[in-house]
């Protein structure tokens, strides 16, 4: 689905400071939505944590730099890091080419899958936030 420029999946789960969730038989896969990666511009880097870090909900296990822009990766549910795309150690800007795809950015194993019906979801829900967020953001 798009919304005024912005493709935003509609199967997806978003996060409120623009994380998308692919939910994948007993995992997640989570990556930086088109909204946030265009609004950063080029992302020249990605931090990859460890295997194995424990993830609360809420709080920040990553960082990711565009030229402009110092961000945040806020992890959607509590779980544990399973897997980071190493691809984006060499070519960061695979976010920009490709957010829903080639660059994802992690996978994590929830504590609790049914924690990610907690998130944004389904077409009406995400243009209400969607317009809401182009709104804050035309005004700063």
């Amino acid at each position: 689905m798009e919304i005024q420029g912005y493709y935003m999946p509609e199967d997806l789960y978003y996060e409120e400071n623009h994380w998308w969730v692919r939910v994948e038989s007993d995992h997640i896969v989570l990556g930086m939505d088109d909204f946030a990666q265009k609004m950063a511009g080029e992302i020249v880097f990605v931090q990859l944590p460890e295997d194995g870090k424990k993830l609360k909900a809420g709080k920040k296990f990553a960082k990711v730099e565009s030229g402009k822009w110092l961000g945040k990766v806020i992890a959607p549910v509590d779980g544990v890091l399973t897997a980071a795309n190493e691809a984006l150690e060499e070519t960061p800007s695979l976010i920009n080419e490709d957010c829903y795809d080639k660059g994802w950015m992690f996978k994590i194993t929830p504590n609790n899958m049914d924690d990610v019906n907690n998130l944004i979801h389904g077409a009406e829900a995400i243009e209400k936030w969607l317009l809401a967020e182009i709104e804050k953001y035309k005004e700063e």
